[in-house]
This record gives C-alpha cells, structure tokens and sequence, in this order.
C-alpha cells in the first residue's frame, strides 16, 4: 500500500501541476480558482469539458489510496491496537472514510477549501495523533490545533464573505 500511495501521490502531483499549467495558458487571468468551472463557462458543453472532466475524476479516484490507507491504519492502531485484524472493523472503517471524503467533495464549494481542510486536519495533525505523545510531539500537536483552527477560522471567513458563486475573490 505503501507503494501505491507514493505513486498516487507522484501521478495526483503530475495532473494537478499539468492542469494548472494549461488552465493558465487557455485563460490566463481569466482563470477561477476552480478550473472545472472556468471550462463550464467557456466550452458550455463539448468534447474538451468531457475530457477534464474525466481528469477530475481520476485525480479525484487517484487521492483514494492517500486518504484511505493513512488514516485507516492511524484509527484502527489507534482505537484497536490490542485486538486481532477484522475484515468487518476494516471494511466499516474504510466506508466511513469514503462517506466522509464524498461528504467533503459533495458540499464544500472549492477544492482550494477541501485542500485548505484536508492539509490543516490531515496532514499536520494525523502523524503526532498517532505516535508516542513525546514532549516533541506534544508540541507539533500543539501547533498544529493551532494552525488547524486558523485555517478553517480562514476558510469559513471566506465563504461567508466570498459566497460559492458570487464571483468575488476567487
């Protein structure tokens, strides 16, 4: 698993490095902060919004392993460690991962958002949740309640003074 993520990781890198190049280069300032929706404006309906739409959704399918395999092995070690594996505890805790991420995509407005929230919760707070609470660590928690809490105070600020839609800020 450990291989598959670092090679979604590397092809999710690749696509999303790639779309924001040809994004710039077709629109230039013209550009919104979501891309698919710069090509919903212009092409309407037609081949090439097919075609990136179809790239969403494999960058999309290809963050699955990223999100899954992590945090799946952070909650079961953390809330099950002394207990032997079960399919039925794996598979439920996967479908609630995925229910969550499909929640995620499903209601907030940008992926610039769902990247703000997934790297302030995700990313700086899952590897010192799950270790040794070492005065180190402690302190990388810390900070990163910190951060976590500013950039979703951020976040939230934004949507409600830049509304999904309203063409401002974005």
């Amino acid at each position: 698993m450990q291989t598959v993520s670092n090679l979604s990781i590397f092809a999710m890198l690749i696509m999303y490095m790639l779309s924001a190049l040809f994004g710039y280069l077709t629109f230039y300032e013209k550009v919104e902060a979501e891309l698919l929706h710069t090509f919903i404006k212009v092409y309407k309906f037609d081949t090439m919004l097919l075609l990136v739409r179809l790239a969403v959704l494999t960058a999309v399918t290809l963050t699955v392993p990223i999100v899954l395999f992590p945090i799946r092995s952070s909650i079961t070690t953390l809330l099950f460690s002394g207990r032997d594996f079960s399919w039925t505890r794996h598979l439920l805790i996967a479908a609630l991962i995925l229910a969550f991420n499909n929640m995620l995509v499903i209601f907030v407005p940008t992926i610039r958002d769902i990247f703000g929230f997934i790297v302030m919760c995700l990313l700086t707070l899952n590897p010192f949740l799950f270790h040794s609470l070492s005065l180190q660590a402690s302190i990388f928690l810390v900070v990163g309640v910190i951060f976590m809490i500013g950039s979703l105070l951020l976040i939230t600020l934004d949507w409600i003074h830049n509304p999904p839609g309203s063409g401002h800020g974005h």
